[in-house]
């Protein structure tokens, strides 16, 4: 404990680690939430999966380990995944899921190939592009850091400016349409923002997990409202939170992976929330029912005590 709190407080670096994965789980849970409504949660999957090749393709050029250059070929395969996955939806007779697992399916495995290649090279041997599978936040620099922050803090300001368009469209595209909406824009801006996300937290919690990190906090948060404003503020609570724990476990031991403690503590929020949520928590709707089968009982109890005394009478 008394390591974890000097490196909070005296380590420069791990100060960084620790703003960068708080606001990449902050803008995972904001777009996460939308996301989740729209029904496109498993996009986010997908386009981390298929990130992995625009990485391979991007050292492979460049020939180094430049973070700007490897986010720029995540990208661009990123993007090429979601829109296939939006092409192949409105010009087939293929559902939304099955789009998605065909198009994660080819575009990872292409990825493993390429990593296998790069692997096998004498400069990617030592390249550490096995980090982007499941993350190690511990192997950012600050220019690196600075780059995430600065990326997640611009997605959640885009998100509160066009979050009005965003809830619209998200609930009703027809009458968004009708109000004279870009909805084509609005969608193409979204898988962006979506992608951008992933993107930027493949070195922090991997290609495999970034998903989750989208899934699990606005999941959470659905529990607790029926609101998407605070449903939205919820989820990037959980994730920014899900980020620092996350971190500060994987610092306690050399050679942690970042992204599964990250992943792990999401899931012990939602399934605190699962369980203790005021409204919808298991446990209190058990004690709710216990509660008002207690009542019902007492209420039985009283009028059969009130018929007792009226025959005796």
């Amino acid at each position: 404990m008394n390591e974890m709190l000097k490196m909070i407080f005296f380590d420069a670096n791990t100060q960084w680690v620790l703003l960068g994965t708080m606001l990449l789980g902050l803008a995972s849970g904001v777009l996460g939430s939308i996301a989740l409504l729209r029904k496109q949660s498993l996009i986010g999957d997908a386009v981390a999966h298929a990130a992995l090749p625009g990485i391979c393709i991007a050292f492979l050029i460049t020939g180094e380990k430049s973070l700007t250059a490897l986010l720029i070929g995540a990208t661009i395969t990123g993007l090429l995944a979601a829109y296939c996955i939006q092409f192949i939806t409105s010009t087939s007779i293929l559902k939304e899921d099955a789009a998605i697992c065909l198009v994660l399916s080819v575009f990872f495995g292409f990825g493993i190939v390429l990593l296998t290649k790069v692997s096998q090279s004498s400069s990617g041997s030592k390249s550490g592009l096995n980090n982007f599978i499941f993350g190690q936040a511990a192997s950012l620099v600050g220019n690196d850091v600075k780059l995430m922050a600065g990326t997640s803090a611009v997605l959640i300001l885009i998100t509160a400016l066009l979050f009005k368009e965003l809830k619209v469209l998200t609930f009703d595209p027809a009458f968004a349409k009708g109000l004279g909406l870009p909805t084509g824009l609005l969608n193409f801006l979204f898988l962006s923002l979506l992608v951008a996300a992933v993107v930027i937290g493949i070195q922090a919690v991997g290609v495999i997990l970034m998903a989750a990190l989208l899934i699990t906090p606005s999941v959470a948060a659905r529990y607790w409202t029926d609101s998407l404003g605070k449903m939205v503020v919820i989820s990037g609570i959980f994730g920014a939170v899900s980020g620092m724990a996350g971190t500060l476990i994987s610092t306690l031991r050399e050679g942690l992976a970042t992204g599964p403690f990250i992943v792990v503590t999401a899931t012990v929020l939602f399934l605190l929330s699962m369980l203790f949520a005021p409204e919808r928590g298991l446990v209190t709707k058990w004690v709710k029912r216990m509660l008002f089968d207690k009542h019902i009982r007492k209420e039985m109890l009283l009028q059969r005590n009130k018929r007792s005394g009226f025959h005796e009478l």
